[in-house]
C-alpha cells in the first residue's frame, strides 16, 4: 500500500482544512500556481544545460544494455547537483536511479536512453548523411527524454530547498527500450515499490498524453535456438541435421498460422545465427521473435502456439529444440487518468514552442524527401480524448512503460522534438534531434514536466486520487504477471558486438561542449541544410 493510513488522514485532514477556510484554499491555490511560473521560468534559465544533454546524448549514439557512455554522463551530472545515484540496477549495468529529498511523495521521472541500428545521421540535414555510415544513432529521439527530466527536477529541486516542501524526486533510464528489456526487472526489483507517482516521457512531434488501456500492444521477446549436426554440404548431406532447416520451416509455419491468428496481433522475427558457411550443415542456428498482442492472455496464448511450431520444426529435422530465452518483454500500457489530466492543464499553460523559419525549413525538406505531405511542424497540442474501447483496437508497438503502469499510477507526455511525417525507427527520426527543434521542444516538455510535479507535491488528494484510480479502476479487469520466467535474466549481451565494431570511430563525433556552443556546430552543419537543385546532399556541412 502506497499510502499509509496515517497519510490519508493527513490528506482528508488538509482537504477538510481548506473546505473549512476557502481563503486558505484560494491563498494555497495562487501560491501553487506561482510556483509553476517560477519553475517554467527556471527551466527557460536552463536551455543552455537543455541543449546540452540533448546534444550529448544523440552524439553518443550508443544501442541498448551498451548505453555506458550515455549512463556515465547522466551519472556524473546528477552527482554534482546534489543527486543520490545508485548504479547498476537490477543486474543491469547502464542502468542507475538518482534520488533527491526525503518522505512522501515520491515522484518518479523516467525516459528511455537507447538508440537505432543503422540510424547514424548528421543532424540538421534533411537528407540521408550518416556520420559513420552503418553505425547506430538516435533514430528515435531517445536522447533527449532525460534532458526534460533532468532540467524539469532542477527547477522543482530548487523550489523545494528553498521552500522546504516535503517529497523524494526519484529518476532513472529507460535501459534497452527497443528490446522491450528492463523495466520488467525493474518492477521485480522492486524499484518502484514506496512510488506514488511516475510521469515518464517520450519524444514525438507533438504535445500530447492519454490515458487508459491502448495506444499499442504488449509482447514477449523470445529467442529460439537449435542444435543439429554438421556434414559436408555436398559430399555427405545426408549425415547432417540442420539446424537452419529448423529455423526456416518454423519461420514458414508461423507465417501461414498468422493467417488465422486475431487481427491485432504483430509478430516479427530475425535469424540471428544462420550457420557458418554453405558447404558446412548448419550445427546451430537461431530466430529471434516479438510476439504482440492486446493483453496478457492472447501474449501468452500466442506464445504457446509458437513454442509448438518450434517443437514440430525440430521434429520435422530430427535437430534438438534448446531450451528458449526471454530477451525482453512489455504490458500493454494501462495510464493514469488523473496524471494524464494533470499533465495536459499544465500543456496547456506551456502550449507549443515557437518555431523559427529555418525550422520549418528543414521539416518541410525532409517530408518532401520522404514522400510526405510538406505540413512543416505542428503548432497546437493535441487534445485529451478517452481511450479507444479495447475490442476496436488494431494493436501496434510496444513499450515497457506497460509493466511498471500495472504496478504504480504511471502517464507519458510526449513532447514535440521531432518532424511529423517519419517512418520511425529510421534514419529520418534522427534528424531533428540535435537541432533546434529538439531543444525547443524539450525545453517545453521540461516545463509541463516541473509544473506537474509541483502539482502533485503541494495538493496531496491528487496522489490519493491517483491511487483510487488505479485501484479501482485501472486494475478492475486484469491483474498484473510477469512474462518474464523466474529463471529469466536482462539480455545485457545484446548489441555488443555492434558496438565494439563502430564506438572508436563514433567516439571521434562525440560532442564537446566545452569547445562548442552546439552540436551542429562541431559538426560544421549550416542548419537548416537541405539537398540541393542538382541532387547533392550535406552541402552544408563544412567541418
Amino acid at each position: 500500500m502506497k499510502l499509509s493510513s496515517y497519510s490519508r488522514m493527513a490528506v482528508f485532514a488538509i482537504a477538510a482544512l481548506v473546505l473549512a477556510h476557502p481563503a486558505t484554499a484560494q491563498r494555497q491555490s495562487r501560491r501553487l500556481e506561482q510556483l509553476k511560473r517560477e519553475a517554467a521560468q527556471d527551466v527557460e534559465a536552463r536551455a543552455k544545460l537543455t541543449q546540452e544533454i540533448v546534444d550529448q546524448i544523440f552524439s553518443f549514439g550508443e544501442l541498448g544494455f551498451q548505453e555506458f557512455e550515455t549512463s556515465r554522463y547522466l551519472v556524473d551530472l546528477l552527482r554534482r547537483e546534489g543527486f543520490t545515484v545508485t548504479e547498476g540496477v537490477a543486474g543491469i549495468p547502464t542502468a542507475w536511479v538518482a534520488t533527491w529529498g526525503s518522505g512522501k511523495p515520491v515522484i518518479s521521472l523516467g525516459s528511455d536512453i537507447d538508440g537505432i541500428p543503422q540510424a547514424s545521421q548528421y543532424p540538421g540535414v534533411a537528407c540521408h548523411k550518416p556520420i559513420v555510415p552503418g553505425a547506430p544513432g538516435h533514430g528515435e529521439g531517445h536522447n533527449s527524454g532525460q534532458a526534460v527530466n533532468i532540467t524539469a527536477a532542477l527547477a522543482v529541486k530548487k523550489i523545494m530547498e528553498r521552500e522546504r516542501i516535503p517529497g523524494t524526486l526519484h529518476l532513472w533510464p529507460g535501459v534497452a527500450e527497443e528490446q522491450l528489456g528492463t523495466k520488467a526487472y525493474y518492477v521485480r526489483e522492486g524499484i518502484f515499490r514506496d512510488v506514488d507517482i511516475v510521469i515518464f516521457t517520450h519524444v514525438s512531434s507533438n504535445m500530447s498524453t492519454s490515458w487508459g488501456i491502448g495506444g499499442g500492444n504488449g509482447l514477449v521477446s523470445v529467442l529460439y535456438s537449435f542444435e543439429g549436426q554438421t556434414a559436408h554440404s555436398a559430399g555427405a548431406p545426408w549425415r547432417g541435421r540442420s539446424a537452419l532447416d529448423a529455423v526456416e520451416l518454423m519461420n514458414v509455419a508461423w507465417n501461414y498460422r498468422r493467417e488465422h491468428l486475431r487481427l491485432p496481433q504483430r509478430s516479427h522475427y530475425v535469424i540471428v545465427d544462420g550457420g557458418d558457411q554453405p558447404n558446412v550443415v548448419p550445427r546451430t542456428a537461431s530466430v529471434w521473435y516479438y510476439i504482440r498482442e492486446l493483453d496478457y492472455e492472447h501474449i501468452m496464448h500466442n506464445w504457446a502456439i509458437l513454442d509448438s511450431i518450434a517443437q514440430g520444426a525440430a521434429l520435422m529435422t530430427s535437430t534438438k529444440l534448446l531450451p528458449t530465452r526471454v530477451l525482453g518483454s512489455a504490458w500493454p500500457r494501462n495510464f493514469s487518468k488523473v496524471i494524464a489530466e494533470a499533465l495536459y492543464e499544465n500543456m496547456k499553460r506551456v502550449g507549443m514552442p515557437q518555431w523559427s523559419e529555418a525550422d520549418i525549413t528543414l521539416a518541410k525538406a525532409l517530408q518532401k524527401e520522404l514522400g510526405q505531405p510538406e505540413r512543416g511542424l505542428a503548432t497546437e497540442i493535441d487534445s485529451l480524448e478517452p481511450p479507444e474501447p479495447p475490442e476496436r483496437s488494431m494493436g501496434g508497438g510496444s513499450d515497457d512503460i506497460g509493466d511498471i503502469s500495472w504496478n504504480v499510477p504511471t502517464t507519458t507526455l510526449r513532447f514535440p522534438s521531432n518532424i511529423p511525417g517519419g517512418p520511425g525507427h529510421n534514419w529520418a527520426n534522427a534528424i531533428a534531434m540535435a537541432t533546434p527543434i529538439a531543444h525547443k521542444g524539450a525545453t517545453a516538455g521540461a516545463k509541463v514536466v516541473a509544473m506537474t510535479v509541483l502539482d502533485f507535491l503541494l495538493r496531496p488528494e491528487l496522489v490519493e486520487q491517483a491511487w483510487d484510480y488505479f485501484r479501482n479502476v485501472q486494475l478492475k479487469a486484469e491483474q498484473y504477471k510477469p512474462l518474464i520466467r523466474p529463471q529469466d535474466r536482462p539480455a545485457i549481451e545484446l548489441n555488443r558486438g555492434i558496438m565494439e565494431r563502430y564506438r572508436e570511430e563514433m567516439r571521434k563525433y562525440y560532442y564537446d561542449p566545452s569547445r562548442y556552443s552546439t552540436y551542429l556546430e562541431q559538426l560544421g552543419v549550416a542548419y537548416p541544410t537541405v539537398r540541393q537543385p542538382d541532387g547533392t546532399c550535406g552541402a552544408g556541412i563544412t567541418p
